[in-house]
């Protein structure tokens, strides 16, 4: 038992040195280090340092009035003439402007009546504060704590549209005041109903 314990131990020794060895790599010798190409000679252009002179602005052509256009015809082997004048244009024809009222023939007696196409402005000015009014006290009405996020937005839109209107109001943008006034009453008709 020995000579096999011995043998085993020797085989263990050789084993671990071969294993420490290190083969090395076969490399081919270095060759005659390669020759390189000399670079080519630069050809080096000269710059040009006159700036050239700029060219001068064709001349204006003389202003004419415009006359109408014809169609297009082919070429003429004659050369135009010059001498022809344009035709004077015709004056356009004078309108005359309706008498005013005053001067009008009276056949009845009584004066016209005067049409109106839009209210008053303080009529107009009172049914937009109106409006408003009425969008606050609908906004009032919801309890803002309780609305989900899109309610939210929806109210402080209806808000601010009433802040604007206000704002059109004194500015006497009176058409932009109305359309915001009748949308923050709708939001606030609409908040309040869910």
């Amino acid at each position: 038992m020995t000579r096999t314990s011995s043998f085993l131990s020797v085989l263990g020794c050789v084993l671990m040195m071969s294993a420490c060895a290190r083969p090395a790599a076969k490399t081919a010798p270095d060759g005659p280090p390669l020759d390189m190409p000399a670079p080519p000679p630069r050809d080096v252009e000269p710059v040009d340092t006159e700036v050239p002179a700029p060219m001068p602005l064709p001349p204006e052509p003389a202003h004419q009035a415009p006359t109408t256009r014809q169609p297009r015809q082919t070429p003429r082997a004659e050369p135009p003439r010059t001498d022809a004048k344009p035709e004077p244009k015709p004056d356009p024809p004078i309108i005359e402007l309706a008498k005013p009222a005053e001067e009008l023939p009276r056949s009845s007696g009584t004066s016209p009546p005067t049409l109106q196409t839009t209210p008053a402005g303080k009529e107009v000015e009172a049914s937009i504060r109106d409006l408003i009014g009425r969008a606050k006290v609908g906004l009032e009405r919801i309890d803002y704590r309780v609305l989900n996020t899109d309610a939210r937005n929806q109210y402080d839109t209806a808000k601010r549209f009433t802040e604007q209107a206000e704002e059109a109001i004194t500015a006497k943008n009176l058409a932009f005041a109305k359309t915001l006034a009748e949308k923050a009453a709708a939001l606030a008709t609409k908040l309040a109903g869910k």
